[in-house]
Parts: C-alpha cells; structure tokens; sequence
C-alpha cells in the first residue's frame, strides 16, 4: 500500500524519469531533422535545447505556473485567516510555511507549486474562499500541503513546463516540414528514404500526445493519495470531502484555466464533466464524485 514516505521516493525516480523522456523525445525530433536536412548542427541545437528547458523547468517552473494562473501574493493583513491556516497546517505536517498566492478567478480551486519544500507556494482563488467555510478550507490547503509533503510539486511543476515545450517543439518541426522547402537525402534514397520520412513524422506528431498521456497518468493516482495524506493531518476527511463537493456544484470554468497547468489544481479547473469508461483514461483529474466516497469511507 502507498504510504507518504514510499510516494516521496517514488516522486523523486518519476522526476528522473520524466527528464529522461523529454531529452529523449526533444533528441529524438532533432536527430530526425539533422538526418532529413543533412544538417548535424539541428541535432546540436536539440540537445542543447533539451538540456536547458529541464535546467529552467526545475529552477523556474514553479514561476511559470504562478504567472500563468494570473496568482499574486496573498496580503498578510488581508487574507490573515488564510496565513494562518496554512501556517497551522505546516506545523502539523512538519513542513516550513509555504508562500500563498491568490488567484483573482471566482472558480473555486487551489494548486500547490514548488522545486521543493523550503521552496514552495499555495495558490487559492478568490472563489474559494468566498465559499469556504474554515474546516472545508483547512482541507484544501491540507490537500496541498499533502502534495509538499509527498514531493509532488517538483514533479506536477516539470510535468507543466515540458509538457508544454515539447508541444511547441513539436509543431514548430511539423511545421517546418510542410512549409520549410528543404531538400534532403530522402530524394536520393528512393523508397527508404520515404519511409524514414514517414516514421519521423508521425513521430513529432505523437510527440504531444505522448506527453500528455504521461501527464494524465502522473496526475490522478496522486490526488487520491494527497486526498488520503490531508485528511490525516486534519483529523476530519469530512472537510475535504464537502468543500470538494462545493467546488464540484460550482460547475464554471476558471478564467485562467490552462491544458498545461490543469493536472496542478485540486479539481478540474475547466469543471466538472460526467465522463465514464476509457475517457476517464484522458482525464486530469478522478472523478470528484469517487474522491468524496473514499474520503467519507475513513
């Protein structure tokens, strides 16, 4: 059964894994153009762009995923009550006081953010907040506390960044293929060539859908294990379980939603979707509805 501490180890070798990937998809689609244009310095320049988008990904992708959601920081005077939860929160989880942001959205939602646990944020919308009460917010913020504490956040963070990158790799090439007019080997190899072309391609194509999957399958198991984690450290699954049901019935979208940033947030940020059967595999997040029951079963 998976604990806190095997999660932790478990989010440390998913990091590598997913660096791994990315070098090699990002290599991959370079090393295809290099053979396609005869040109090596392609497959140079992937590699060196590979090895500095995970460089930025881990230092700054926390940044980028708090600019994207519009999140500012929370005004200690202002939002005392949130400083305090959360400051409570992190006492009992062991952990140092993340920084809090608001996201000026009215959907209720929240994410957590962060290389690691001296160096993370809490982000709450505004809506959140106006629809929480104190022991339901306690439960969010204990839910993301959770994905601090189990070290989820680094990789939640790269996942957003890279994923993203090698979206915008991918249709850049795809793109210099249809309008590019480069002439390569290909037209002097006959039928291996073509064929060589054919698998390059459809690779870059699959590229995105590839990282996507990775993140879906990244995201859900680890909301029902944060779900478990908070509930321990509030001692009341009940929080949690009616503010998840407060944000299920809100049924907007947020303003700031955002494909590559979705899996962050402790409920869809695009809304709630009555999805069954294999679309549950291209969800971001399990169903609410499944989250509510386990909690209510502790």
């Amino acid at each position: 059964m998976a604990t806190l501490y095997t999660q932790q180890s478990k989010n440390v070798r998913k990091t590598w894994l997913l660096v791994g990937v990315f070098l090699a998809i990002i290599v991959g689609i370079g090393y295809f153009f290099a053979d396609y244009y005869q040109n090596p310095g392609i497959l140079v320049i992937a590699i060196i762009f590979s090895v500095v988008m995970n460089i930025v990904a881990y230092w700054n992708s926390d940044n980028i995923a708090l600019r994207m959601a519009k999140a500012v920081p929370a005004d200690p005077n202002q939002y005392r009550d949130l400083h305090n939860i959360v400051e409570n929160i992190a006492i009992t989880a062991g952990l140092p006081k993340p920084k809090v942001y608001i996201i000026p959205d009215m959907a209720p939602n929240a994410f957590a953010t962060g290389r690691n646990k001296e160096h993370a944020s809490i982000a709450v919308t505004e809506g959140l907040l106006q629809i929480l009460n104190k022991t339901e917010l306690e439960g969010v913020i204990s839910h993301e506390m959770s994905h601090i504490g189990n070290r989820d956040i680094l990789l939640q963070s790269m996942v957003a960044i890279l994923v993203g990158f090698i979206a915008i790799v991918a249709n850049m090439f795809t793109r210099s293929l249809w309008w590019g007019g480069g002439r390569s080997r290909d037209d002097r190899e006959g039928n291996s060539g073509n064929i060589l072309a054919i698998i390059g391609i459809i690779f870059i194509i699959l590229s995105p859908i590839i990282a996507q999957l990775i993140q879906l399958a990244i995201s859900r198991k680890r909301e029902f294990l944060a779900d478990a984690s908070g509930a321990l450290l509030t001692r009341y699954p009940e929080g949690l379980a009616s503010a998840l049901r407060k944000i299920e019935n809100y049924n907007q979208p947020m303003k700031t939603a955002n494909n590559a940033t979705a899996h962050m947030y402790i409920a869809n940020p695009f809304g709630p979707k009555a999805i069954s059967g294999l679309a549950k595999l291209f969800m971001t997040h399990p169903p609410i509805e499944e989250r509510i029951k386990i909690l209510r079963g502790m």
